[in-house]
């Protein structure tokens, strides 16, 4: 049985790690109000935003309004934006999205090129990429990925001028060819207490069609649009208006997705400190009964050496 000296010492590191937890916990807890506020605020905008996009897509005129519009006959390369977190503590937040993102990139066997947001999905991808590299049984598809751009320490309230650099390599990677279709992996965030990774297709902007059953349970279906198959008029003319629109507009779906991450983030480590709090707590009383029991069980023994040696005294003095 440990000493209670050894109880002392485990009963003042839990209070430290409870002390810590506790400041993490409301940390998080005023970050995540202000992420909340973020996302709600701007999701409806982008929501209509994609309607655009889509009824763009739509319409057919025998030749593609736009490069972003653009299908490919072919898939040989696909992009994945995947957008993490740059710390840990926050639960399986950041594991979540990174097995959701590898179960995709598994089904849908094709070469990938990883643009990273976040320390944490970085360093997972690039770990299981040499895991990949190194497995014999591998399939050669598989082998055949590389992380092409990585970015971390984003604002706590980032703006387009802040993923303007991340969107340039999406469209560079898409309009130059190296891939033929990008996707985002994010977690979007529902409430508090629920965050839900999601695999979305970005470009080329139209419905994405699976290729098979499996891959149409890992990717979201596209989000839904209240009128389809509108008619616009273009002035001065169809190229100058869609130039500017569509990139900003599928600019503004990137910005959405990594609100959406971060407030994700902030909710689950705000939860994940909680919980390690109280459990703190828990073993904090378990810790302070067991001490109780140590220093019990040494004054019973003490009263007991005291008892034996004055009868020890009585019987020499007999």
């Amino acid at each position: 049985m440990p000493t209670t000296r050894e109880i002392k010492r485990r009963i003042n590191s839990v209070k430290n790690i409870n002390q810590v937890t506790r400041a993490l916990e409301a940390v998080s807890a005023s970050s995540v109000r202000k992420a909340q506020n973020a996302v709600l605020a701007s999701r409806p905008y982008a929501q209509h935003a994609y309607d655009v996009l889509v009824n763009i897509a739509a319409q057919t005129t025998g030749i593609p309004l736009h490069p972003l519009l653009e299908v490919r006959e072919e898939v040989n390369t696909v992009g994945v934006l995947l957008i993490t977190g740059d710390r840990g503590l926050a639960g399986a937040y950041n594991s979540n999205i990174v097995r959701r993102a590898i179960r995709f990139v598994e089904q849908y066997e094709r070469p990938v090129h990883w643009v990273t947001v976040g320390r944490k999905g970085r360093d997972l991808i690039r770990r299981w990429i040499a895991q990949v590299k190194a497995d014999e049984h591998a399939p050669a598809v598989l082998k055949d990925q590389q992380i092409v751009a990585e970015f971390s320490y984003l604002p706590a309230d980032p703006d387009v001028a802040d993923v303007a650099q991340i969107v340039q390599i999406l469209f560079d990677e898409f309009l130059n060819v190296p891939v033929d279709e990008v996707f985002i992996a994010y977690t979007h965030f529902i409430n508090t207490m629920t965050q839900q990774p999601r695999v979305l297709p970005l470009l080329p902007l139209r419905p994405f069609e699976a290729r098979s059953g499996a891959i149409s349970e890992l990717v979201e279906p596209d989000p839904q649009v209240k009128q389809r198959n509108r008619d616009y008029i273009y002035e001065p003319d169809a190229y100058a208006i869609l130039n500017e629109v569509i990139p900003r507009f599928t600019e503004l779906q990137i910005l959405q997705a990594i609100r959406e991450s971060l407030s994700s983030e902030h909710s689950a480590r705000m939860v994940a400190m909680r919980n390690a709090s109280e459990s703190a707590e828990t073993l904090g009383e378990a810790l302070q009964i067991e001490f109780n029991k140590a220093r019990q069980l040494a004054i019973t023994s003490e009263i007991l050496d005291i008892i034996g040696g004055v009868e020890a005294l009585n019987q020499d003095g007999a």
